[in-house]
């Protein structure tokens, strides 16, 4: 990057509104109800706040903190017969208040929105200047998918990519004990009364919520220690660590290592590469659809969870990721674990035993994923 590019990319950072979220292991801990009760300390110290958008799920404690907070209105969008209501971005930048409120940040759109997920939204409010208070659930977090899936028994359809919490200048978790949150649930504040004993049986188990609880704790402390190292000067001796994720056109592999990867660079608060080498026998005219569309929903979900996306062609993979490494300055790489013939492939050509090599030679770290 020239040092015109830094320097307009500083301004465009000081432009930029503040983002804070507030994190929980799951609905009912209090997030809205906590972004309430800011907004309403804020107003009594002459703060124009808005609501944006807020989603108290019929909860009378939360329903009573609305009172009194300026609404921006919402606007109604036609579909399937009826009229839904979503957020309005282009009154919230026409209004311009110094601080929005908005719920629900994994939020899907209805269709014909500008935007298809509340998180861009988001991001075009802060681009305008405009400051944001918002809130999700752990299990919203696009890289914990998996763990969250295992946790739950389910996978979580909306999800927030972890770029957006890299973004957030301060992330609070909204915490309770296990016992308190299904109390919570119990005496009717969480869901109707038709719902609790569903919600017990199914995602509100104790040890569901001890897990979740975990995730979320780990997240922000994650956060903190993120914020604390760019926070202090670093030594010019200290080699800053640049991922490499590597990916192949098998559909779920890819997405794996992608996830993981994802992870690791926001753990280390670092810049991170998608590789995919496209070797002749899946040139376009050769590669079956299937594989094809895949690994295009692969690149952009890479570049949704964001990661700068390099396709090069090549008549050996191994090559392609050297030379790509040596160019960059990568310090990780990333690969999905072979097929046990792939393995096999591996040894018989010294494939895998010259790529290790090269990369000890450039004191770059391999990461086999499972």
């Amino acid at each position: 990057m020239s040092s015109a590019e830094h320097f307009l990319e500083l301004i465009q950072k000081s432009k930029r509104g503040k983002f804070k979220i507030y994190i929980g292991m799951s609905a009912g801990v209090g997030k809205t109800y906590r972004m309430l009760q800011e907004a309403h300390s804020l107003l009594k110290h002459g703060i124009d706040i808005k609501i944006g958008y807020i989603e108290p799920h019929l909860r009378a404690e939360t329903i009573a903190l609305v009172e009194g907070i300026p609404a921006i209105p919402r606007k109604s969008i036609f579909y399937k017969g009826k009229y839904l209501e979503e957020m309005d971005v282009r009154a919230i930048i026409n209004d311009h208040p110094e601080i929005v409120i908005v719920d629900e940040l994994a939020h899907t759109n209805v269709e014909g929105s500008a935007n298809k997920k509340r998180w861009q939204d988001v991001l075009e409010i802060l681009e305008a200047g405009i400051n944001v208070i918002s809130a999700v659930n752990i299990q919203h977090i696009e890289s914990l998918n998996e763990s969250v899936k295992n946790i739950i028994g389910i996978e979580v359809a909306e999800r927030v990519p972890d770029k957006i919490l890299a973004l957030a200048d301060e992330v609070v978790n909204i915490d309770l004990t296990a016992d308190e949150l299904i109390s919570r649930l119990k005496e009717g504040k969480i869901y109707p009364a038709d719902k609790i004993q569903n919600s017990l049986n199914n995602f509100f188990k104790s040890d569901h919520i001890l897990q979740l609880r975990e995730l979320a704790l780990k997240e922000v402390a994650t956060h903190v220690e993120k914020k604390v190292e760019t926070e202090v000067t670093k030594s010019v001796n200290t080699r800053p660590e640049k991922f490499l994720a590597c990916i192949s056109s098998n559909e779920k592999t890819a997405k794996a290592v992608i996830r993981k990867t994802a992870r690791l660079a926001s753990y280390y608060n670092s810049r991170w590469t998608v590789l995919y080498v496209q070797i002749p026998k899946e040139n376009p005219d050769k590669i079956a659809l299937d594989k094809q569309r895949f690994l295009i929903n692969n690149l952009n979900f890479a570049q949704e969870m964001g990661a700068q996306v390099v396709k090069k062609n090549g008549n050996s993979i191994s090559e392609a990721i050297l030379e790509y490494v040596q160019e960059n300055k990568i310090t990780t790489v990333c690969i999905g674990k072979p097929h046990l013939n792939f393995f096999q492939q591996f040894f018989r050509l010294n494939w895998f035993h010259n790529f290790v090599n090269e990369m000890m030679n450039e004191k770059v770290d391999i990461i086999i994923l499972s």
